[in-house]
């Protein structure tokens, strides 16, 4: 990171009122050092620079504004410098306003800095809190992700996924996305196969599996009217044949697969996936709707095929509770004695998933 007195002779260059090639080259400079190792800890110490930046994503020059917004997406990237972005400035209406504006050259690089800035819970509240206050709203959130072309700059948006995946964090986001009239979990569920953006993806799957948490919605989830399965299983289907004994239950849309098959080839994915699968696992509806489609079976050749040590063992965890024997008059299977290691996960999990 540069000499602490070579930054601060940085400050008057990053004025507005500086000339737009001064202020291009003294943000670039500004721009390595916020890519540096532990750079956070200057900015929280020397707040004017954070002052500086948050005020240039505004300027007229978009290659500054660019390199703005850079300098923030690079700090962001650690928890202490966001808890202080969002406690002293509060840019998330704004950001929103970015990411949601159609016209907007920034809309990508607000929704990163949305996306990091709510990894953590205490973050994840603050924008929820702002978002659900402010003039954009969850549904809006999800009306622009799921609209194609909706920047009409060329701007994906794919770090909405993510974001939505780290406000499902709170019960609050997960009840809006399972709000039955809302059919938001319908719109979303397609992207467990999206081959576009490995993080839209991702994002997406990891809002379902924390979504799964919510028993009281399971069977509503397993019902046609949402029908979640077939979008759980299929990224972790391969190629394989079955027999036709084992083929007759499956959803129609793992049958017939083809040779070409891929499998899910994330394995942070895969994890999601299964953990999802474990959840619909608690309930006795759940299990018995995962035996009826013979999700079994798909878990079977998953198992031969994954190298993953870790994974093979999540493999695991769902199909002992699959075949197990079904416990009499219980309906939530954390309410009995299970094996110690899946209950020990479901217990992490919840943990860290549930408010």
């Amino acid at each position: 990171m540069g000499d602490q007195q070579q930054l601060e002779e940085l400050l008057p260059f990053l004025s507005p009122t500086a000339r737009p090639d001064v202020r291009a080259t003294a943000l670039q400079y500004l721009l390595g050092v916020t890519g540096s190792k532990n750079s956070s800890e200057f900015f929280l110490k020397n707040k004017i620079f954070i002052e500086k930046i948050l005020a240039l994503t505004e300027d007229s020059q978009t290659v500054i504004a660019k390199d703005a917004y850079l300098c923030l997406i690079n700090l962001s990237a650690e928890e202490k410098f966001c808890k202080v972005l969002l406690e002293d400035y509060d840019p998330v209406p704004k950001f929103f306003k970015t990411v949601t504006d159609p016209e907007s050259e920034f809309a990508d690089s607000a929704s990163a800095i949305l996306s990091n800035v709510t990894r953590s819970e205490a973050g994840a509240e603050r924008v929820l809190d702002s978002l659900v206050k402010g003039d954009v709203g969850l549904a809006k959130l999800v009306e622009v992700f799921c609209q194609d072309g909706y920047n009409k700059k060329g701007k994906q948006l794919h770090y909405i996924g993510p974001m939505l995946s780290n406000l499902t964090q709170l019960r609050f986001a997960r009840q809006f996305i399972l709000d039955r009239d809302r059919c938001v979990v319908q719109r979303l569920l397609p992207y467990t196969q999206y081959q576009g953006s490995l993080k839209r993806r991702g994002g997406i799957v990891g809002a379902l599996k924390n979504c799964c948490f919510e028993t009281a919605y399971h069977e509503w989830l397993l019902s046609d009217d949402v029908d979640i399965v077939p979008f759980l299983l299929l990224p972790l289907a391969g190629p394989e044949e079955f027999a036709e004994d084992e083929m007759v239950g499956l959803p129609e849309e793992l049958q017939y697969l083809g040779e070409d098959k891929q499998r899910e080839e994330d394995p942070d994915i895969r994890k999601m996936l299964l953990e999802a699968l474990l959840q619909l696992c608690t309930t006795k509806h759940g299990r018995k709707t995962l035996r009826d489609k013979h999700v079994y079976y798909i878990l079977r050749e998953l198992h031969k095929w994954e190298a993953e040590p870790a994974l093979k063992e999540a493999v695991e965890n769902v199909v002992q509770i699959l075949i197990s024997d079904e416990p009499e008059d219980v309906d939530n299977l954390k309410e009995v004695q299970i094996p110690e290691g899946v209950e020990k996960q479901l217990e992490q999990q919840e943990g860290k998933e549930q408010q």
